[in-house]
């Protein structure tokens, strides 16, 4: 079929036959154990491996290359030059079989990479309406949850957690193990080696935290009571002369419990249950 035509019962591509709606580009190179859903859109000189699902409405740009074992979910778009599933980087990897796992509704810029898990039947994945810009970097066994947006150039080492609604800035780094919480949001060019907080706004080298993230926290929704709660959480921590743990204390004490006040004070004990600053960065003996 030219790139140009539709068939809604039977189409043939790069010697396939698929009982889909689909567009794809002959010159386009499918595995046979590939399942394609409907409505998707595949351009010229992509390449899909064996064993990837690719989800209902998707949209596949020219010289995007997606290997084995990697799902995308529906209505996602990703931009030529993209490659989703390479092998990780990780001298650990010994072949095993893991997967990428992208969600619903994402935007995948042009030459974004994201590597496969190590780890049998471990996963590096993606969750629902994320926009990862041009050029940045997804390692080995990250979790992206959703509506994050990372900006172009950022690199994100092995074993990430980046929470929902996250912001990261272009040019930022990220070292592997860390975990920046819900609604953080981290400035460009950023050198970030420790844990980020939910709620909060980080910037420099090494990345240092300098306010809470109101502007964020705003377009959340989040209601003002919540937002004055952590702004007075934000300033017994950082702003005082207080140490971590007779801040923690005094946060307990002083502020009202509700969910954003548990959840911020729970991830920053958690801390200390890691190595350097990364509480997923277990201790090695």
């Amino acid at each position: 079929m030219t790139a140009s035509n539709r068939e809604t019962t039977i189409c043939f591509a790069a010697g396939r036959e698929f009982s889909v709606t689909s567009n794809i580009h002959p010159t386009a190179v499918i595995d046979p154990e590939t399942e394609i859903g409907n409505d998707v859109s595949i351009g010229a000189y992509s390449v899909i491996g064996a064993n990837c699902v690719i989800g209902d409405n998707t949209v596949i740009g020219p010289h995007v290359v997606i290997e084995e074992h990697t799902h995308i979910g529906k209505e996602c778009t990703i931009r030529s030059g993209a490659v989703l599933g390479g092998l990780p980087q990780d001298l650990k990897f010994k072949g095993e079989r893991s997967y990428v796992r992208v969600g619903d509704r994402n935007m995948i810029r042009e030459f974004v990479t994201i590597h496969r898990a190590t780890g049998a039947e471990q996963a590096t994945s993606v969750g629902d309406d994320n926009l990862i810009m041009a050029y940045v970097h997804i390692g080995h066994n990250c979790a992206i949850a959703n509506r994050t947006m990372i900006s172009s150039y950022a690199g994100l080492s092995g074993h990430i957690s980046v929470e929902e609604g996250v912001v990261i800035g272009g040019m930022v780094g990220v070292h592997q193990f860390v975990r920046i919480g819900k609604l953080a949001m981290l400035g460009g060019y950023s050198k970030v080696v420790q844990d980020v907080p939910p709620f909060m706004l980080a910037d420099g080298r090494p990345a240092d935290i300098l306010d809470l993230n109101v502007r964020g926290l705003r377009r959340s929704g989040l209601n003002a009571g919540s937002r004055a709660n952590l702004k007075q959480a934000y300033k017994l921590l950082y702003r005082s002369n207080l140490n971590q743990s007779q801040a923690l204390e005094a946060i307990e004490d002083e502020i009202e419990p509700e969910e954003a006040i548990t959840y911020l004070v729970s991830f920053v004990k958690n801390i200390s249950n890691g190595s350097s600053g990364r509480q997923l960065d277990k201790p090695r003996l």
